[in-house]
């Protein structure tokens, strides 16, 4: 069994490099332009979809909606991560305007 001997300062250095490249390959970027935080409006206008198709999602189990600020709250980062993971319900229910932003912020 091999033994690896470093001082506190190089263990440091270690555990920064490790967790730095965790959270750039793991955290959910959210772009600039979108609050942190979007209203049920704000949502829909950006999915351009309906109150009823808004509606049926927040029903949704895997859906990322936060109910606990009154209104329903979607938080972006998750929101971003929950429309990769579900691209086919995304292709098939959100609406041009979205899909036109899409293309456009992907160059």
């Amino acid at each position: 069994m091999a033994v690896v001997v470093m001082d506190s300062d190089d263990l440091e250095l270690l555990l920064d490099k490790v967790v730095s490249k965790a959270i750039e390959k793991y955290a959910v970027q959210v772009p600039n332009a979108l609050p942190p935080v979007l209203t049920r409006t704000q949502f829909m206008n950006l999915l351009d979809i309906s109150s009823p198709t808004a509606t049926a999602l927040f029903k949704r189990p895997d859906f990322p909606v936060n109910r606990e600020f009154g209104n329903p709250r979607i938080p972006t980062g998750l929101l971003l991560q929950w429309i990769d993971e579900h691209t086919d319900w995304v292709r098939k229910n959100a609406g041009d305007n979205f899909k036109s932003k899409r293309r456009h912020a992907a160059g």
